[in-house]
């Protein structure tokens, strides 16, 4: 039974879903993409419980503004040994769950809890309960043992899940096909929920008075500023980017590279902004909360997403690039599979081939030389989200896939 985009779910009973949160992402919590599907789930009759571990003994049962229960697992943060931990816990944790539950759903990401999944096969099927395994990315910091171990798990993971689980879920059309193909997956069994923007919140029309009070605050008053927001890692093209700025340095002194969030590689970015003389044409800005972020973008004239043609990037659906375009900016991106299925040939997009410094400052020049065309070059962005991006869009997707399993 498949639910149409906005038909009302009022004669349905509620479901009920366990989400099992991946624990790289249990610190942030809040600030967390799958947060807002699930609440858009959860305005959809849906009673959802995310198991998740914290340092903290009082942990809220529920997150402030959020429709999502929490079951909170107290173990303190230890990268090596909390996903262990975690696992042994799952493994009493979940054939509860299931007993004292009228559970529909389990959803779980490629990790090593797919061990604790084990016991409850079976059980699982006596009492109707879905598992699904649900898959965002694969592995892309896989230096070392942990790398490895990282990849390990999500092979276990998905093979587990072909043989065991009545469902899997892909984050877009591109790592779906790669995914079946390379797991000689049917097709028929994967679903596809993407990434997705919220329109209220990155809403460029709220940023209109306040958004030249803020440049000039920031001192970027008469700057051309080239925007980027995110993890601060070598796989992200970021050095190269910072390398671009010292070809246009001389040339275009009013152009500014402002990057927002933090990250392992932080420190060598900001030696090598040093060691280039960058100071006055690089920017580094601290992590804000998601909630500031669509500021910091409204003030920007162009975003760049400088994305490596890597495995791990081709087939992800980019959040960074859906929140510049949900603000109406036009973006410096990598010519990927990734980027063209949001983009497009559409002129809110200025492709660059190779994440090669001198592209990327080509690149820069002819949005500094069309900065008079970006306000209208950029409008489309807005639509391209409203129209396939929006977490309502996106829940109703997840929604119907999870419906046609059961």
């Amino acid at each position: 039974m498949i639910i149409e985009k906005g038909k009302n779910t009022n004669n349905f009973r509620e479901k009920k879903m366990v989400w099992i949160q991946p624990t790289s992402r249990d610190k942030a919590l809040h600030k967390m993409a799958d947060l807002e599907v699930l609440n858009q789930l959860a305005k959809r009759k849906y009673s959802i419980y995310i198991i998740k571990t914290t340092p903290k003994i009082n942990e809220p049962s529920r997150l402030e503004n959020s429709l999502v229960h929490i079951i909170s697992i107290p173990l303190k943060h230890l990268p090596m040994i909390l996903p262990v931990m975690r696992t042994f816990f799952l493994l009493f944790l979940l054939p509860v769950q299931i007993l004292t539950t009228k559970l529909d759903f389990i959803i779980e990401a490629p990790d090593v809890s797919i061990l604790s999944f084990i016991p409850i096969l079976i059980l699982s099927k006596m009492k109707k309960v879905k598992l699904i395994l649900d898959i965002r990315t694969v592995p892309v910091e896989t230096i070392g043992f942990r790398g490895f171990m990282l990849k390990f798990w999500f092979v276990a993971s998905i093979i587990v899940a072909k043989q065991f689980f009545d469902g899997i879920t892909i984050i877009t059309s591109s790592m779906k096909k790669e995914i079946c193909t390379r797991f000689h997956i049917n097709p028929k069994k994967v679903g596809i929920w993407t990434s997705g923007v919220s329109l209220e919140l990155f809403d460029p029309f709220k940023y209109v008075s306040e958004r030249l009070d803020f440049k000039s605050k920031l001192g970027l008053s008469e700057k051309f500023v080239v925007f980027y927001h995110g993890v601060f890692t070598n796989t992200r093209g970021l050095t190269q980017t910072i390398e671009a700025m010292k070809i246009l340095q001389n040339k275009y002194p009013d152009v500014i590279l402002f990057l927002l969030g933090r990250g392992p590689i932080a420190s060598n970015l900001r030696s090598l902004i040093r060691e280039n003389g960058l100071q006055n044409n690089v920017i580094i800005h601290d992590a804000v909360d998601q909630s500031e972020v669509p500021k910091f973008i409204s003030m920007c004239n162009v975003g760049i997403v400088p994305l490596p043609d890597h495995p791990h990037w081709r087939h992800q659906s980019p959040l960074k690039l859906l929140e510049y375009l949900a603000m109406k900016k036009v973006v410096i991106l990598t010519d990927i599979p990734a980027h063209r299925a949001v983009i497009g040939k559409n002129e809110c997009g200025l492709y660059i081939s190779s994440i090669k410094p001198i592209e990327i400052a080509e690149a820069i020049e002819n949005a500094y030389m069309n900065k008079l065309n970006l306000e209208s070059w950029g409008r489309v962005g807005r639509e391209i989200v409203r129209e396939k991006y929006t977490w309502e869009k996106v829940a109703v997707d997840l929604e119907n896939y999870l419906l046609s399993i059961e």
